[in-house]
């Protein structure tokens, strides 16, 4: 007969965390948020950590290379989506990893033959008054000149003016060679008060741009995530369905990461998956799995040889799979349960597996219970759609900005490869999500800042300065629906009619 589990599994919002004691010594600036994103054997330190546990949903309306970028200068990790093509989605990490830190690749550029027209119109496109002209008009052609808001005025010209009239040419121009460090490209900024500084080869080709803007905000970054060669670390999604021409494809784009994208991760596909990377590329890759919401489905992945393991099905914001196919489990009581076995499998084998928590985040605290059940990081969809970074157009709905934000699962996405159950058969039958908006919240630096506080401030209430510590440490108690209510403002006529909560609900 069928098995039936004896509790009810519930949610991240059925819980609290019990203040613990807290010395003088645990203040929000003494917390530390890193954790592994990797295994890694006991007594050794993991080959990637995180600076923050925050990762990016591997979805369409969440992470393209912006999204990788923002979220890589914060200390966090993107993966770029899989439903696209190969070559498409090796191009979006291959422009994450053009990125080093305070150097950026120009994407606003224009041939000599290039009119003031021309100017306007990629300015208006792009958003960039800075524009090197470029023999061929690529951003790593041979360096002729650059034009800025500074040379010309479009009241007096005539917009079919050659650029080369009017641009700063080469010769005249302050350039710095490819050896240059970002702290030399900046004092050469300083010294000769420029805006930019034009990073070339030994032929004179483009390699780079230093801009004083960007320097300022890479100082003000000190959790930036950044590989050996201070390039951004960045991670993508792969399925089981072309792993074999997919993989290969992203490692040589530069992808740090991998992860399997896949709605239930219990499944021999997934295994075969991972086998097939080993065989070809051994424990160099690193490549995530699931998603998995119970002990059974954690060890079947641990033994097919993920690197992480991701938790939850069905707790998505626009996810409908439990209603379409009555398939999932409550977050809190699966990341518990897998956590458990996590841990049970450390102390069996000396090998430690990071546990994702994918789902059911709706409130900023809900990240803080997270962590406190186990997880080693997060993976967030509705909270990063809500972003400038993210790749939806911003829309006004009823007087309300808004973001477009919709499902692998949708119609829309129509991301058939991850809940693909093998078989001849290609294509989708019926959603298992939706599509949606999401209220607008800004820039993504300023959200995330306002988030890691809330953690770190009861992180220190629970006497925690470390992840780890908040594990050992935290007291979680069980609330009632009455005892929900009473959390939040209730018996009084708020002055402002909007929710207290409407900027952190995610």
């Amino acid at each position: 007969m069928a098995y039936y589990f004896e509790e009810p599994s519930r949610t991240f919002n059925e819980y609290l965390l019990v203040p613990g004691y807290s010395s003088s010594d645990c203040t929000p600036e003494a917390v530390s948020l890193k954790t592994p994103l990797v295994k890694f054997n006991k007594g050794e330190e993991p080959t990637i950590s995180l600076s923050i546990p925050m990762v990016s949903a591997i979805m369409q309306a969440v992470s393209d290379d912006g999204m990788a970028v923002a979220l890589a200068q914060q200390g966090g990790l993107s993966f770029i989506y899989g439903s696209q093509s190969v070559e498409d989605q090796a191009a979006m990490v291959g422009r994450v990893k053009d990125h080093k830190a305070g150097f950026v690749r120009s994407d606003s550029n224009l041939p000599p033959t290039a009119t003031l027209r021309d100017v306007v119109a990629l300015k208006e496109k792009r958003g960039h008054t800075t524009m090197p002209i470029t023999e061929d008009g690529r951003s790593q052609g041979k360096l002729l000149g650059i034009v800025t808001g500074r040379d010309y005025r479009l009241s007096r010209m005539s917009l079919d003016e050659p650029v080369t009239n009017f641009m700063t040419p080469r010769e005249k121009l302050i350039v710095a060679s490819a050896e240059t460090s970002l702290k030399e490209a900046n004092d050469i900024i300083w010294d000769n008060k420029l805006n930019s500084l034009p990073i070339v080869d030994s032929e004179d080709n483009l390699l780079y741009m230093v801009f004083r803007k960007d320097y300022e905000q890479h100082k003000s970054n000190p959790d930036e995530l950044l590989d050996s060669h201070k390039r951004y670390l960045v991670g993508a999604g792969i399925n089981t369905r072309d792993y074999t021409e997919r993989v290969p494809a992203l490692i040589d784009a530069g992808s740090d990461v991998l992860c399997i994208d896949s709605s239930e991760g219990y499944s021999e596909w997934q295994s075969r998956t991972i086998d097939w990377i080993r065989a070809h590329y051994g424990n160099s890759v690193k490549v995530g799995a699931g998603n998995v919401v119970d002990r059974d489905g954690f060890r079947f992945l641990a033994e097919a040889g993920a690197d992480f393991i991701k938790v939850g099905i069905g707790g998505g914001s626009i996810c409908i799979t439990r209603e379409q196919k009555g398939i999932g489990r409550g977050q809190a009581t699966a990341l518990i349960e897998v956590a458990a076995a996590r841990d049970e499998y450390f102390q069996e084998t000396g090998v430690y597996i990071p546990v994702c928590s994918d789902g059911g985040i709706v409130y900023d605290h809900h990240m803080t219970l997270a962590l406190a059940m186990g997880a080693d990081f997060m993976m967030l969809g509705r909270y990063f759609a809500r972003f400038d970074e993210s790749p939806t157009n911003k829309v006004n709905v009823n007087g309300n900005y808004m973001k477009e934000y919709w499902g692998e699962g949708s119609a829309r996405a129509r991301n058939w490869q991850r809940y693909d159950l093998g078989g001849a058969k290609k294509g989708m039958t019926f959603e298992e999500g939706v599509d949606s908006y999401v209220p607008y919240a800004g820039a993504l630096k300023d959200n995330v800042s306002l988030t890691l506080s809330k953690i770190k401030s009861t992180m220190c209430n629970c006497g925690a300065l470390t992840i780890s510590e908040l594990q050992e440490k935290a007291k979680l108690t069980v609330v009632s629906s009455t005892s929900i209510v009473e959390g939040g403002a209730h018996d009084v006529v708020l002055k402002d009619k909007t929710p207290y909560v409407s900027n952190t609900i995610h």
